[in-house]
Order: C-alpha cells, then sequence, then structure tokens
C-alpha cells in the first residue's frame, strides 16, 4: 500500500511542479509532511539539503531520498518513477505541439501565464525554509523572540557574499555549511 502512496504521491508533484524543483518544494512538504505524514518538517527541511546539494535535479533527489525514508530501496525506487513518468509524458508532448505550433500567439499567451504561477510557488517554498531556519517552524512565528542568531547571520553573511561579491555559489553553501557546524557545536 505505501508504494502504491509514494508513486501517486510523487507523480502528482511530478504532474504538477511547473518550474522545477525549487518550485516542486510546497507540492512536496504538502504531501510529505502535511497529508501522509511520513516526515515531519524537521526531517523534511534536512531531505531537502541534501537533495540541494547532491548533483541532479531536486525533485527527483528528493523523491528518490523520501522514498528510501518511507520504503528503502524500492520505494526510492518507486518514488524516483512516480516524479519523473510525468514530466516524460508531458515534455515529449509539449515538444511535439511547440514544434508545430510555437507561433501561434495562444501559445506564447500561455507561456507568459504560467511564469507568475512558477514564481510565486518558488518563492512560497524560500519562505517556508527561511522561517524554518529562523524560528524553527515553516509557519508565521507567534514571537519574535525566539529568533535562531546562527542561522540569521550565516543567511546574511551568505546573501552579501553572493550579491556584492559575487562569491561562486559552492563556496558559499561549502563555508555556511563548514561555519554551520563549528558555530553549532560551540553555542
Amino acid at each position: 500500500m505505501v508504494y502504491i502512496q509514494l508513486l501517486w504521491s510523487f507523480f502528482q508533484i511530478g504532474l504538477f511542479s511547473i518550474g522545477g524543483g525549487y518550485a516542486a518544494m510546497p507540492l512536496i512538504q504538502h504531501q510529505v509532511v502535511e497529508l501522509h505524514q511520513w516526515l515531519t518538517m524537521n526531517q523534511f527541511a534536512d531531505i531537502m539539503t541534501i537533495a540541494e546539494m547532491t548533483p541532479g535535479p531536486i525533485a527527483i533527489n528528493s523523491a528518490t531520498f523520501v522514498g528510501m525514508q518511507i520504503a528503502g530501496i524500492s520505494g526510492a525506487i518507486v518514488a524516483t518513477l512516480g516524479c519523473v513518468l510525468p514530466s516524460c509524458v508531458i515534455v515529449t508532448a509539449l515538444a511535439w505541439f511547440y514544434s508545430r505550433w510555437r507561433e501561434l500567439p495562444v501559445m506564447q499567451g500561455i507561456l507568459k501565464g504560467v511564469r507568475p504561477a512558477v514564481v510565486a510557488m518558488i518563492a512560497s517554498a524560500g519562505l517556508s525554509l527561511l522561517l524554518l531556519s529562523f524560528y524553527g517552524q515553516s509557519a508565521w512565528p507567534e514571537s519574535w523572540g525566539s529568533v535562531n542568531g546562527i542561522s540569521v547571520c550565516l543567511f546574511a553573511a551568505a546573501l552579501l557574499a553572493l550579491r556584492r561579491w559575487k562569491v561562486n555559489p559552492i563556496g558559499v553553501m561549502l563555508s555556511a555549511g563548514a561555519a554551520g557546524v563549528i558555530l553549532y557545536s560551540v553555542f
């Protein structure tokens, strides 16, 4: 039964996650944390962090990691197939339609209409992870007094390094990870 649930959950995620892995995060969170309660929010954040750091698409990595956590290797395979299957079918169909009717105004209108939804989904995922990091919860905090100062400082330093000095993002992730290990073990 869990295999069918994994397949169906990640099939839905693969079907509706337009815009890539970051846009899929709220969908994955809804299925895995809220609907099926397979993982806690902290476990979800850990899996998403690992999925972002490992090579490959974030949605597929997270499907593999969640499936592995829930039902071992066979669960990882089922969840990954569920995530990939709709994309394969949809991309093949869209490539055919686009190559045939790319000049039509309705096709251009569809593409322009999807963009704001993708931006909103990515912003929602980013805000959830930011709130979880700063306050230990993904919902808007009740109290402003429980801010995680180390997370805020690491975020500010990473943002400054990325925006002002245009540092390589991989270096920023590695540095932030090392700084987090040191700071959280000391404090």
